[in-house]
């Protein structure tokens, strides 16, 4: 059946790596695209409004209007990357509560998916250093909570309208383009790594977790999945890949460096504790081969920004 889905969180690099997919895709005759920034490149089948997600009252009418049959909610800010840790977390929130409490009100409404991240599992003393979706979320950090929140509105809305909820539990997704506060902290020149402990961690390449998107919107699975690419590197590790120089720091360096460099405290944690999981049920669910982290993070060093980009870094 052909489906008409509605897209939040278009404005971002992994929105409109999404957007492009559907429109290619002959099963899908409509599309709405929700966020309060445009995408960075023209969408052709895609309409857009454009709306803070705090703006209750205008996404209500839009979302009823369309009557999709399939909900894409990307919709979740990370703090620090395209908004303030306390403005994304409400921005994340709000845009939870418009467009999945009105899932609840669709009748043609048959799959949701929706974008979470392994932050839910947390970092605290004696937790799995490798949950799989068997572990209860824990979240210890603000943004593990925003994202948490999110998946119980997006059950409870499943519930409500027996449909299939998939969320995905990403790693830290990374790209040449995405705001990512991990893929910021990475390209500095200095790059300061836990000296006591200097854990691992695991990252998703951006445009394999577009198609991760777009595989469990056709799938349809049910529960949580760990979107996670195979193996793992230290800071000091990715920041050697990089040709950076790493820097050890202890306990109270870390908490001026976390202040000097601007780092939201997920980053902080996964700097100090690690972050990895086990992604084997996404693989055989959504029958993807997910790059290699250490490959991700090559890539990741082997963009050059275009000349504009670097001129406005070199003014700022």
């Amino acid at each position: 059946m052909a489906m008409r889905v509605l897209l939040t969180g278009v404005g971002s690099e992994l929105g409109w790596k999404v957007a492009t997919m559907l429109e290619a895709d002959p099963a899908v005759e409509g599309i709405v695209g929700m966020d309060m920034d445009r995408p960075r490149r023209r969408l052709r089948r895609t309409t857009l409004h454009l709306a803070d997600p705090r703006e209750r009252r205008r996404i209500l009418p839009v979302v009823r209007e369309f009557e999709p049959t399939a909900i894409v909610h990307l919709g979740t800010w990370e703090p620090d990357a395209r908004s303030a840790p306390q403005v994304a977390a409400a921005r994340t929130s709000s845009g939870a509560i418009a467009v999945l409490g009105a899932a609840a009100e669709l009748p043609g409404l048959d799959r949701i998916v929706v974008r979470s991240g392994i932050e839910v599992y947390g970092r605290s003393r004696g937790s799995a250093s490798v949950p799989d979706e068997s572990v209860p979320p824990l979240p210890t950090t603000p943004w593990g909570r925003s994202l948490l929140g999110v998946e119980k509105l997006a059950v409870a809305a499943g519930m409500v309208g027996d449909v299939p909820v998939a969320t995905l539990r990403f790693a830290p997704i990374v790209g040449a383009r995405h705001p990512s506060p991990l893929g910021r902290y990475l390209r500095l020149p200095v790059v300061g790594f836990s000296a006591l402990a200097d854990p691992p961690f695991s990252v998703v390449e951006v445009d394999e977790a577009a198609q991760a998107v777009v595989t469990a919107l056709h799938r349809r699975p049910d529960g949580p999945l760990n979107v996670v690419g195979a193996g793992a590197v230290t800071v000091s590790q990715a920041a050697l890949i990089g040709r950076r120089l790493p820097w050890p720091v202890f306990g109270p360096e870390l908490a001026v460096l976390r202040r000097l460099s601007a780092i939201p405290e997920h980053l902080g944690e996964l700097i100090h504790r690690g972050r990895t999981a086990d992604g084997g049920r996404a693989d055989a669910v959504l029958g993807l081969e997910l790059t290699r982290t250490p490959d991700v993070i090559r890539q990741l060093y082997g963009w050059t920004p275009p000349a504009d980009l670097k001129l406005l870094e070199g003014a700022a």
